[in-house]
């Protein structure tokens, strides 16, 4: 493997902004509840993630713990490029490919082929590119023969499964993604499964946040845990898997976990 590859974070900090409005009593006249109506949300930004600090070379898999609203998917998307961070900074050499959100990025009035010319581009493809993986797009999503269709015609489960094969119709050095794929027919399931599992292997780095701590042990050489969008502890997988099932056995904490 080329030993050039790499992804740095180096005090990661993102502040996302938050709308609040005044909250009034039930028994408010008319004329303030008119008031409250028109009166602009007020812009509030709130800090999301503090100080993330790691740094992957070629042939490192790091796992992303915490409980729901620790930071994991908002760090993602940081990583993939879609929130620049408020400070510190995020370097890299390498293709990113992100397997988050296979839904993003399409349009409703497009057709299916249309869509894939589209997404392909915007993955960083050149229009020749593009055109060269709308046949094992098709193929693989089992779409073939709706290729001329609008994606707004299609079913939730067929848009997945065009997600997932643009997502992973071309290997890049740097996979980031959020779970692995489970849901929806058994036989695209296996072998989605499949595909994810050989694009681990020829990914040259992997970040994975999951709930299944087994697949983190297989997949993953390291870990960081965090919590309040900060990194409470990094290390090895082992050890900080032990660390974050000691913080779920605290009651509150497994409450707030299983929501």
């Amino acid at each position: 493997m080329s030993s050039n590859i790499y992804l740095r974070a180096a005090k990661v900090s993102l502040d996302l902004p938050v709308y609040s409005q005044e909250q009034r009593s039930l028994k408010a006249s008319l004329s303030v509840l008119m008031q409250a109506a028109f009166q602009p949300p007020r812009r509030v930004m709130r800090p999301t993630l503090r100080d993330i600090s790691f740094n992957l070379e070629s042939g490192e898999r790091l796992a992303v713990l915490g409980r729901n609203g620790a930071g994991k998917s908002t760090l993602l998307r940081v990583l993939v490029g879609a929130y620049p961070p408020t400070s510190g900074s995020l370097q890299m050499s390498g293709r990113r490919q992100a397997l988050l959100n296979l839904s993003l990025g399409f349009s409703q009035e497009a057709t299916v082929v249309e869509n894939i010319l589209l997404r392909g581009i915007a993955m960083g493809l050149r229009a020749k590119q593009a055109h060269a993986i709308v046949d094992e797009v098709l193929e693989f999503s089992e779409l073939s023969a709706k290729a001329g269709d609008r994606l707004r015609t299609l079913s939730s489960g067929q848009r997945m499964r065009l997600g997932f094969a643009l997502a992973t119709a071309v290997q890049h050095e740097i996979l980031i993604m959020d779970e692995w794929i489970g849901t929806g027919d058994a036989g695209f399931v296996k072998k989605a499964q499949e595909r994810i599992r050989s694009r681990v292997d020829s990914a040259q780095i992997v970040v994975l946040a999951s709930h299944n701590f087994k697949l983190m042990e297989n997949v993953c050489t390291k870990a960081i845990l965090l919590d309040g969008g900060r990194i409470h502890c990094a290390g090895p997988v082992k050890e900080v898997l032990a660390q974050f099932q000691q913080v779920l056995r605290t009651p509150e904490v497994a409450q707030q976990a299983s929501e």
